[in-house]
């Protein structure tokens, strides 16, 4: 199955606007959650658009623009790191997903999304593995992880010592290490367990 069939059979029914959602920073214990709502143009078809993870650093950046270019709409929002601890990473991956819908200068009227229900009144579907499965979602995922991943190693200038310029906020053994060393930052989700792990221990000493 090319990650072009699901459209394919939206488009077929008759639907116009498809956007793909996808979120990134899920599984990072510091920082924001970032989702890309995404239409991009019926006959797109940028070559190498895939799952963002499976991708280098250097082929997101070269897909970025190209992928920009071929959108008819685009939105990314971020949910931080308070409300994160406040309403948990599902809820705020799945309000992220929404708003950035929204926010769209185009309704779509039919959703792609990476795995995750959400609360809409338009058609859609949550496909598993969606951003690799499906092109529209790919291209939300890599959006979405090249602002993030920009905002992190900004961050990183503020805040070093914790490696965010490499590990972008996920919990290298680096990263965890810092914890210990520098202690936390107010971007680190404090309902993550090796932030909590580091609180309790500094609470018992």
């Amino acid at each position: 199955m090319s990650n072009f069939e699901f459209e394919k059979k939206i488009y077929s029914e008759g639907y116009e606007y498809i956007a793909g959602t996808d979120e990134v920073g899920r599984g990072c214990i510091a920082g924001p959650v970032y989702a890309c709502a995404i239409i991009m143009k019926k006959d797109s078809a940028i070559p190498g658009v895939n799952d963002s993870k499976k991708l280098t650093d250097k082929k997101r950046r070269e897909l970025f623009p190209k992928i920009l270019s071929e959108a008819v709409s685009y939105a990314v929002v971020s949910i931080d790191n308070n409300k994160i601890d406040e309403i948990n990473i599902l809820e705020a991956s799945r309000l992220a997903m929404e708003e950035a819908i929204k926010k769209l200068s185009v309704k779509p009227d039919y959703i792609l999304t990476d795995a995750m229900k959400i609360h809409t009144d338009i058609p859609y579907m949550d496909i598993i593995k969606g951003d690799i499965r499906s092109y529209t979602i790919g291209c939300a995922s890599i959006i979405a992880k090249v602002i993030r991943d920009d905002l992190m190693i900004e961050l990183s200038k503020e805040f070093p010592g914790y490696e965010w310029e490499k590990n972008k906020g996920y919990p290298t053994k680096k990263h965890k290490a810092a914890l210990y060393q520098l202690g936390i930052t107010k971007h680190h989700r404090v309902s993550y367990e090796p932030v909590k792990v580091y609180l309790e221990k500094v609470k018992c000493k």
